[in-house]
């Protein structure tokens, strides 16, 4: 990945009005409020790709199903269950479209992901 790529992620995160450091060489983290508590963001560069996660609720808190068809209404981001059963979110942008334009969209529509999950979640626990 260029230096400009990261330098571009960089940039972005810090341009962000929430907390965000650089873990190690080529990974970030970014803590946003999402439905009333935090939701923590990874950022890493692998494979090519800039990926983006985060868990948006523990074992248990929504379907498989549910996520399943959840999946296919989503655009460059998709849900996912761990081995435990938590539900994370995931996407991914290839390096060209490393840009502020770009980022904001990948980690709006994962955070929207999340918030969505986590509404859910939250109604079939009442």
């Amino acid at each position: 990945m260029t230096a400009s790529a990261k330098s571009a992620i960089s940039e972005f995160l810090g341009s962000l009005d929430a907390p965000s450091r650089q873990v190690a060489e080529g990974e970030w983290g970014l803590t946003v409020d999402a439905a009333g508590w935090p939701l923590h963001v990874g950022l890493a560069l692998r494979d090519g790709l800039l990926r983006a996660q985060c868990e948006a609720v523990g074992p248990g808190s929504v379907s498989e199903h549910e996520l399943l068809f959840r999946n296919r209404g989503l655009v460059l981001v998709r849900y996912a269950q761990s081995g435990a059963g938590a539900t994370w979110v995931h996407g991914e942008l290839a390096p060209e479209l490393i840009t502020a334009e770009w980022l904001d969209r990948l980690l709006g529509l994962l955070v929207e992901a999340a918030i969505v999950v986590r509404h859910r979640a939250r109604a079939a626990a009442s």
